[in-house]
């Protein structure tokens, strides 16, 4: 390709929505823009020294990584170069022209147009590379891949498009020119860009250097010193950091703009060495539900930096953000090895063993706190509850419900049974899509009326770690939307005398009649048909067998297997006998009504269960027909 052919490519669509928010940004903290781009120039440096053991070639110029940072006031001008490892032309459509990261593509989806509540979404998330438009109307970006000749030139102006072309660079590494905008003069002045530099880069291994060009005044004896100390944030004692310092490091090292809740730092010593430093976010990072469920840890091997992919802790626990640096392991350690290494299995079993042993002295020392961190992270640790079975009954221990007593306050399992009466045998439950979904619920019902406590499970994981945890301190969880009620025992709140248990012995033929005509009428639509003590004001609900799935569970796994066509199971359709339109159709049965209207009632019952639980209709048409005939009878004359 000759040096004057330049692509031209289309910002991905989310690539551009990102932009536009940037350029128009009126984030209060735009420094940061700094921060992102020396990070990046850190990471590129950290890959080609790992590279580097076991390709010497490609590190051609020596193991001195830095970073040089160039001010030219009079040209606007902010230039960040390093010698890292540089990208190839297909790289930089990759990296700087789509968002192939999820958690970035969910940033992207929350964008409301809105400006001011848009910035506010940069405080949840590090854009990278992208925050450089902030301050910046055009950017180009000259690399060069470690181990290639060929040097790319990518610019843009942040408006839909992008140019690439080949260009001459002597070394590898990546050069960043940022065309400073009119409004944003602060930046052009080095002492601003020093105090950015030490505020949040401090802690950076590599070298920073500032340099002023074509300024007469400038300190040629300063800019040959390192504008940060460069000495890992991780290997210092904790005595000599201060909270800003461990945030700062906290927002490099993990691309996160909120606090850290939590702080773990220390060093194991025994028969492996490894120091840690880890961070607990206080808000959920955006890619917390990717698919990959990749952690972030950066392991480390004598400071030098080896992956992001170890896996140093398990898939529940990976909203944790930080670094480990092991003293044992040998630097040309390769990726592969590291999926089977002992030593990192015994390292993850170390980071999650103190995570946990952390979480435990939060919960009891800040319980209100420990609630907001459950908020933003018990789903997935709940998945540990699934896969974990040597942490299953600690896990349950830690874990925090919504319930049906408690809108707002979570309560442990330990609190639930502590409130429980004697009489009740069991730990009941009730899953759904939503907390709205749950409340609505028809089998809540007489939970409530009983003053039962009933936990609203609303993750799409509390379904299936209940099948491998049956029992807490004893206790079995039941579902309450399977099997019997088993309210018997249990007196309602209200009750002050036997009136409403005679007037249902009164009417339990009536009832009988009812039940088996519903049974004729629907056939193998259901599996049963029975009176209800679960239900107080609706007419009639659904539930699974006792021996059957639970019916959450079930709408679960057939989203997830649409493609196979599973059969729906028949469930048990439930009246309530104390309902006045389940009485006068009892009444009807008992007297020997008209038949068809009462199989077509009967049919209308099933369908209203169906609705309740926000299911669809088998046939909506039929339904129709059915509902326009029996409000047509009930509105005639008679």
């Amino acid at each position: 390709m000759s040096e004057s052919a330049n692509e031209k490519h289309a910002f991905q669509a989310e690539v551009s929505r990102l932009l536009h928010m940037m350029i128009n940004s009126v984030y209060s903290e735009r420094e940061i823009f700094l921060r992102e781009l020396i990070s990046n120039a850190s990471d590129a440096c950290d890959k080609l020294r790992y590279l580097a053991i076991t390709d010497p070639s490609l590190q051609s110029g020596g193991d001195s990584f830095r970073i040089d940072i160039t001010l030219d006031k009079q040209a606007r001008l902010i230039t960040i170069a390093d010698n890292g490892v540089g990208m190839s032309h297909d790289e930089l459509i990759e990296n700087l022209g789509t968002i192939a990261h999820s958690g970035t593509g969910k940033f992207v989806d929350q964008l409301t147009g809105d400006a001011s509540a848009d910035i506010d979404l940069i405080g949840q998330f590090g854009v990278g590379f992208y925050s450089a438009f902030m301050v910046a109307e055009h950017v180009d970006v000259l690399s060069r891949r470690a181990g290639s000749a060929e040097a790319w030139l990518w610019q843009s102006g942040g408006t839909g498009e992008f140019e690439l072309s080949q260009a001459e660079k002597t070394a590898p590494g990546t050069e960043i020119r940022l065309h400073i905008r009119e409004d944003d003069d602060e930046f052009l002045d080095a002492m601003r860009l020093r105090q950015v530099i030490n505020a949040y880069s401090d802690h950076v291994a590599h070298p920073i250097y500032l340099h002023i060009a074509d300024d007469t005044d400038a300190d040629a004896e300063a800019e040959q010193k390192p504008v940060n100390a460069g000495s890992a944030l991780w290997t210092r004692p904790k005595n000599e950091i201060t909270d800003e310092q461990y945030k700062e490091f906290y927002h490099t090292v993990g691309h996160m703009f909120d606090d850290p809740w939590a702080t773990i730092h220390y060093r194991a010593e025994g028969k492996i060495e490894f120091t840690v430093l880890l961070f607990i976010p206080s808000m959920p990072p955006m890619d917390l539900f990717d698919p990959a469920r990749q952690n972030r840890l950066r392991l480390y091997v004598r400071r030098v930096f080896i992956t992001e992919e170890a896996q140093l802790l398990p898939p529940w626990l990976r909203f944790v953000r930080g670094v480990v640096d092991s003293a044992d392991m040998p630097l040309n350690i390769s990726r592969e090895m590291l999926q089977n290494n002992p030593m990192v299995a015994r390292i993850r079993k170390a980071l999650t063993n103190r995570i946990l042993t952390e979480l435990k002295k939060k919960a009891e020392k800040d319980p209100e706190g420990f609630a907001q961190f459950w908020r933003n992270f018990g789903a997935v640790i709940k998945e540990g509850l699934y896969e974990d079975t040597e942490r299953g009954e600690e896990l349950l221990k830690l874990s925090r419900f919504a319930t049906s007593k408690s809108e707002d306050t979570l309560r442990s399992l330990d609190d639930y049974l502590a409130d429980m009466p004697d009489t009740q045998t069991a730990i009941y439950y009730i899953a759904g899509e939503s907390q709205a979904a749950i409340k609505r619920s028809p089998q809540l019902e007489g939970f409530v009326a009983r003053d039962i406590e009933v936990l609203l499970l609303s993750d799409p994981v509390d379904d299936f770690w209940l099948t491998t945890h049956r029992t807490y301190e004893g206790k079995p969880f039941k579902s309450i939307t399977q099997g019997d009620a088993d309210l018997q025992e249990l007196p309602k709140k209200s009750d002050s005398d036997d009136t409403e248990n005679a007037q249902d012995a009164a009417a339990e033929g009536d009832m009988a009649v009812l039940i088996a005509l519903c049974k004729q009428a629907l056939g193998d639509a259901v599996s049963d048909v029975r009176g209800s003590n679960r239900l107080t004001e609706s007419a009639v609900c659904l539930v699974a067998s006792e021996s059957g799935i639970d019916m959450n569970l079930e709408r679960i796994l057939a989203r997830q297997n649409q493609d196979a066509g599973l059969p729906k199971t028949a469930r048990i359709l439930e009246l309530n006998p104390s309902h006045p339109m389940i009485g006068a159709l009892a009444e009807k049965a008992r007297t020997g009504g008209a038949v068809d209207q009462l199989e077509e009632a009967a049919h209308l019952l099933l369908d209203q269960a169906r609705i309740l639980e926000g299911e669809p209709l088998d046939d909506p048409a039929a339904f129709a027909k059915r509902m326009a005939a029996m409000v047509t009878r009930a509105i005639s004359p008679a």
